[in-house]
């Protein structure tokens, strides 16, 4: 099955969401969360990041995950990342609870492919303190796309990982796992960059966009959403470019980039860590990109 066939695939099965110009949604993908060790690239940022979906939560927005939210390829096992950062999932499941949370499973998480595993891996939780078993994210779906259907005109936006454009990532991902976690998680902690990795592999990072680009104009140049990469991508109806975006990661140097969609809007922003004159921290929001009207994409 080529490249183009998975995305169509993908398109055909994803779970469709309806929106309207009242909805807002927060779209992260590439957080790599794992056990806080040196080899976590998540754990500089999770301060940025709880504080972000902490507004966002409170501001009434949904969370879509576009992938690779857990780092399942360095780690055997979920509990060791969820013990690692229990204060994000219990944040999370917040979000689930209010019927909020809509995860796409990435070439890192491809176990989750397994509904069986799904249920068995995120639905419950031991608690520590008192050896009890909790509830987390009950009768959670993992999807490998969503597709966000306007509900007055109709416009879809195509919301998936982005690994399906990659053969070694998605077809080969076995053999990328074992790579990960026998090699290259001891060699990340000297520094060691994973060449397995499209975001520091500068050819195959342009491949693989190229193949969305391409599946994009094949299909309606539908509006579509990635994010595996790690390279934060936005397109502006003026410039009649292809509407392709990327929301880049939440692994990024000292920062988190995402995609924000609200009151028909589409933006593409950053969250990082700013001092104040006074030398006082804080947790800052920026505009990259946008916003552009969703209507204007045509």
């Amino acid at each position: 099955m080529s490249s183009q066939e998975r995305l169509t695939r993908a398109y055909k099965e994803a779970k469709r969401i309806p929106f309207d110009d009242q909805s807002k949604f927060i779209l992260f993908s590439d957080c790599h969360r794992s056990d806080n060790s040196f080899a976590d690239d998540f754990a500089s940022n999770r301060n940025v990041y709880f504080h972000a979906m902490t507004q966002y939560y409170n501001d009434g927005f949904a969370y879509c995950e576009l992938g690779d939210g857990d780092e399942l390829w360095e780690n055997i096992f979920f509990k060791t990342i969820f013990e690692a950062h229990k204060n994000v999932y219990l944040l999370l499941k917040k979000f689930h609870d209010s019927n909020r949370y809509h995860k796409i499973w990435g070439n890192h998480e491809m176990t989750f492919r397994d509904k069986d595993h799904v249920e068995k891996t995120l639905t419950t939780y031991t608690n520590t303190q008192n050896d009890r078993i909790e509830p987390l994210f009950t009768g959670i779906q993992c999807h490998e796309a969503i597709v966000l259907v306007h509900q007055e005109t109709k416009q879809e936006l195509f919301l998936t990982h982005g690994h399906q454009a990659d053969f070694m990532n998605y077809v080969g991902w076995k053999i990328n796992r074992f790579m990960v976690r026998i090699l290259w998680k001891p060699l990340q902690i000297w520094g060691i960059s994973d060449p397995t990795s499209p975001a520091k592999n500068y050819v195959e990072r342009i491949k693989i966009e190229l193949r969305i680009k391409k599946w994009i104009e094949n299909n309606n140049r539908k509006i579509t959403i990635v994010g595996h990469t790690h390279r934060p991508s936005f397109s502006y109806p003026s410039q009649n470019a292809t509407p392709y975006f990327n929301d880049g990661s939440c692994v990024h140097p000292r920062s988190i980039t995402g995609i924000e969609i609200v009151n028909g809007t589409i933006t593409l922003i950053k969250w990082f860590i700013d001092t104040k004159e006074n030398g006082i921290l804080q947790v800052v929001r920026e505009v990259l990109e946008g916003p552009t009207n969703l209507k204007d994409y045509k």
